[in-house]
């Protein structure tokens, strides 16, 4: 279904260290690493800002890295509490927003076509985006625990930590969602 995301492992902690110097190289590979399971999550709890946030996340990430003291678990519980911070600040700023007019096709002011992702190109030859579709319906604490246990590979303690909820409410959601998406996809005639 989900492939959960690849981990630094032993090498973290020599990683870390790398990018809290300014390697480049060690921010690359933390970055490779991250960011996959980042835009995921993000897009689950708005599609629409997912990029936008990410590019926050990582920002706030290079801002503040060199203060980060912690192993790789928790490394991945510190990232996607700032990107779901960046999330809820970014719903915020555009329910404040005033509405826009959307300009006909041909008019000077309009946008030209949108340019394309070649992240999300790769994506959509790949199962895990017909997974996440199907995450996506679920109620949005389901979806986000299951997202951040699965892709993120967040254990219940580190998800509760992210969601501000106990552990207990972690467990009940995340039990709640796999329940639930498997009734989506048994009706999407998905068989496991």
């Amino acid at each position: 279904m989900i492939h959960t995301c690849a981990v630094i492992g032993d090498a973290f902690p020599a990683v870390l260290a790398g990018v809290q110097r300014g390697d480049e190289r060690s921010f690359d590979q933390l970055y490779r690493d991250s960011n996959p399971a980042l835009v995921r999550y993000l897009r689950i709890l708005d599609p629409r800002t997912a990029d936008d946030v990410a590019a926050e996340t990582w920002i706030s990430v290079v801002r503040s890295i060199k203060r980060f003291a912690g192993d790789e678990p928790g490394w991945r519980s510190w990232l996607f509490t700032i990107a779901r911070r960046r999330s809820v600040e970014e719903t915020r700023r555009v329910m404040r927003r005033v509405p826009t007019v959307d300009l006909p096709e041909g008019h000077p002011d309009a946008d030209g076509p949108p340019v394309r992702d070649t992240a999300e190109d790769a994506l959509q030859n790949l199962d895990t985006r017909a997974a996440l579709a199907a995450v996506a319906q679920l109620p949005r604490l389901q979806a986000e625990v299951v997202v951040l246990r699965v892709v993120a590979g967040l254990d219940v303690a580190r998800v509760a930590e992210v969601v501000g909820r106990s552990p207990g409410a972690v467990r009940v959601a995340a039990h709640r969602g796999v329940q639930n998406l498997a009734k989506i996809l048994a009706e999407r005639g998905v068989t496991q």
